[in-house]
């Protein structure tokens, strides 16, 4: 195949990373074929796209085979949040593991580039801190994650099986906590609950003690770093790559600056931290930064920015409806 790629398929592509990545695709030229079950993925997030000729949307299941001629398959699909992955967790596990298998075969029949949206969740709750990707992890196979933890790890060890056994060329990246528009108000996720509890003057809950830290990535800095994984001749560019932002804070620092952002009243309340739930989550990203001169530019005050307006505008258009309605 050319070296001049043009036919980019993209599994979970109306989901809230998919979209955005769909859209970067499009713009550098490419024609981007989106396909999704439209579980979690929202037709909504990828409106604007249709009326481009070069995009196309395609409603599939990855647990089933689909036959495309490609030349770059990213997966991006799985439910991503504990609320959505936990609902079905043996679908949770299908999507993953049967996901990986059929998009892996589509690749090697195709000759197309494949690339894993894997999780820094394939290191669990963590006993090395800052995250390398050469820690192997401390994960609970039986706890209610580990069908999204376990899920994601095994999908891996197929894409390295099959990029070993079968030569297909791979990209696996292991992402850290992002946010931005078009995440779900429903996902449950710290970032997207804090926002909506601020905007609609509720309480911000806080799990635990406040004290666990999180690495916050602004989508356009994490989605960057996907394409240049996926085109990057680095040698090391079929071994797993942490994308994410280094910068660490606590949940309460978290809650605070969403309260400070919005102008919010609510006030802050705890309850008691999920199974499992990991204490500190931190990437070490020195081999994105080496191997693709990557590294996040979005702050963290600009991108809740950005994420507040967002969700403002969500909350109005909701209210209208309901008025209307």
């Amino acid at each position: 195949k050319s070296a001049e790629f043009s036919k980019v398929l993209v599994f979970g592509g109306a989901g809230f990373l998919g979209s955005h990545l769909c859209e970067k695709l499009l713009a550098s030229g490419k024609a981007v074929i989106c396909a999704d079950s439209f579980e979690t993925g929202r037709q909504e997030n990828v409106a604007h796209l249709i009326s481009n000729p070069s995009f196309k949307i395609v409603q599939h299941d990855i647990q089933l085979p689909l036959d495309l001629e490609v030349d770059e398959i990213y997966n991006l699909a799985s439910p991503a949040s504990p609320i959505h992955y936990q609902e079905d967790p043996v679908r949770t596990l299908k999507t993953n593991v049967l996901g990986a298998i059929n998009v892996l075969e589509l690749g090697r029949a195709q000759g197309a580039k494949v690339f894993q949206a894997s999780t820094s969740e394939v290191y669990g709750d963590p006993h090395v801190h800052p995250q390398q990707e050469s820690y192997w992890g401390n994960v609970n196979s039986f706890g209610p994650r580990a069908c999204y933890d376990e899920g994601k790890r095994c999908a891996e060890t197929l894409f390295f099986d099959f990029h070993h056994q079968h030569g297909v060329d791979i990209r696996v990246a292991r992402i850290f906590n992002t946010y931005g528009p078009r995440m779900r108000p429903d996902d449950g996720r710290v970032v997207s609950n804090f926002i909506v509890q601020a905007l609609q003057g509720k309480d911000l809950t806080i799990y635990g003690s406040g004290q666990q830290t999180r690495s916050f990535c602004y989508v356009d800095d994490l989605i960057d770093g996907f394409v240049r994984l996926m085109n990057s001749p680095s040698p090391l560019r079929t071994q797993p790559f942490n994308l994410g932002n280094p910068g660490e804070f606590t949940i309460a620092e978290l809650a605070e600056e969403v309260i400070a952002l919005t102008g919010s009243r609510s006030k802050i309340i705890y309850l008691p931290l999920p199974v499992d739930d990991p204490r500190q989550r931190c990437p070490d990203i020195s081999r994105a930064a080496t191997e693709l001169g990557w590294s996040p530019r979005i702050a963290l005050a600009e991108g809740l920015q950005k994420t507040i307006a967002y969700f403002e505008a969500q909350l109005a258009q909701a209210q209208r409806a309901r008025r209307i309605g």
